[in-house]
C-alpha cells in the first residue's frame, strides 16, 4: 500500500482490517481519515490510517497500542467511541464512531460569540469528558474548537450534545518516544498551555488551560491571546496576563474574570484541580446570566444539523 494515497480515491473500495473504504473525509500530516463500512457488524465508521513511518518505530507502536486500549475503554457520552485499533498491511489504524454535527470551529466562525448559557453547557460537557479521560491518565493535548463536535441534543433543555474528538493517541506516543524532530511542536498554538511550550511534564491541568482558552473564545469570539507572530504567541502563553473577559463581553460578570484567570494560570498548581471544578466555578460566577424560568425554553439550534464529520 503506497502512502500517502496519491488521490482521495486511491483507497476507495479497498478492504483494510475488515473495513471497506468508502470515501475520504480528511487528511493531515500524519493520517488520513476515511468513511468506511465495518464488514463484520455492518456499521459505518471513521477509519483513521496513520502513515507507515510510525509503524516502523517500535517504541511508537508500543505506546500507540497501550493508549488505544485506554481510549477504547473510556465509556463516556461526550467522548467519541473508539471501536478498534491495530495494524494491517503495515499501516496503523483506528476505527471510531462517525459522528453527525458541526464542529465548534465552524460554529464560532458562523455565529460568532455564543449566548452565555450555550457556552456554559458546552463547557460543562467538555469538562466532564476531559475529567473522565484524566481519571485514566489520558491527556488530550489538543483541546480546540476544531476537535469539538456539536450535535443536536435530546430536548429543549439540552439543545446541544457535545463530543470531544481526536484524543491525541499518536500525539502522546510521538512526544514520549522522541519520534518528533527537534523543535517540532504537536498541538495548536492558540490553546497551548505554558508548560507544554516550555517542554515540562503535562497532566490534566494542561487540558484545563486549553479548555479555558476555548471557553474564552466561545464567549469573546477569539482566543485569549492574539499575536501576529508565532513566537510572540508562545511568549504570551508563558508570560502575559490573560485579558479581561468582562471588558469584551459586558453581559459576563466581573467575577468570571477571576475564574478564567485561575484556569489560565501559568503554573499548573495554581489552576483548579479538575475541569469540572473550573466550569462549576465559572457557572457560579456568571450566576443569573440566564435565570431559570425567566427566558423561553431554548430550541434545538439549526446549526446542529446532520453533517457527517470524522472523529479525528
Amino acid at each position: 500500500m503506497s502512502w500517502p494515497p496519491e488521490s482521495p480515491s486511491g483507497l476507495i473500495g479497498a478492504e483494510i482490517a475488515g473495513y471497506r473504504v468508502e470515501r475520504e473525509l480528511g487528511r493531515g500530516g500524519m493520517a488520513v481519515v476515511y468513511r468506511a463500512k465495518d464488514l463484520r457488524l455492518g456499521r459505518t465508521v471513521a477509519l483513521k490510517l496513520l502513515a507507515p513511518e510510525y509503524t516502523r518505530n517500535e517504541a511508537f507502536r508500543s505506546r500507540f497500542a497501550q493508549e488505544s486500549r485506554v481510549a477504547a475503554a473510556i465509556d463516556h457520552p461526550n467522548i467519541v467511541p473508539v471501536f478498534e485499533a491495530g495494524e494491517a498491511d503495515g499501516i496503523l489504524y483506528i476505527a471510531m464512531c462517525l459522528v453527525c454535527g458541526l464542529d465548534l470551529r465552524a460554529l464560532l466562525d458562523r455565529e460568532g460569540p455564543l449566548p452565555v448559557p450555550a457556552a456554559l453547557r458546552i463547557a460543562a460537557q467538555l469538562a466532564s469528558a476531559l475529567d473522565a479521560a484524566h481519571a485514566r491518565e489520558l491527556v488530550h493535548r489538543d483541546v480546540k474548537p476544531g476537535n469539538v463536535l456539536v450535535g443536536k441534543g435530546v430536548d429543549s433543555d439540552h439543545p446541544e450534545h457535545v463530543y470531544l474528538t481526536d484524543f491525541g493517541l499518536a500525539k502522546k506516543s510521538l512526544s514520549l518516544t522522541g519520534f518528533t524532530s527537534a523543535g517540532e511542536f504537536v498541538g495548536t498554538l492558540d490553546y497551548v498551555a505554558p508548560e507544554r511550550v516550555a517542554g515540562r511534564p503535562v497532566d490534566g491541568r494542561s487540558d484545563q488551560y486549553s479548555l479555558a482558552c476555548v471557553v474564552h473564545e466561545t464567549l469573546a469570539g477569539t482566543p485569549p491571546f492574539r499575536r501576529a507572530d508565532h513566537l510572540e504567541l508562545l511568549w504570551a502563553h508563558q508570560y502575559d496576563p490573560p485579558p479581561v473577559l468582562s471588558a469584551e463581553r459586558p453581559d459576563v460578570p466581573g467575577d468570571a474574570d477571576e475564574v478564567l484567570h485561575r484556569a489560565l494560570a501559568k503554573i499548573p498548581e495554581d489552576r483548579y484541580d479538575t475541569c469540572l471544578e473550573f466550569v462549576a466555578a465559572l457557572r457560579g460566577a456568571v450566576g443569573g446570566a440566564a435565570p431559570r424560568g425567566r427566558t423561553p425554553a431554548p430550541q434545538p439550534p439549526d446549526w446542529a444539523g446532520p453533517v457527517l464529520r470524522p472523529a479525528f
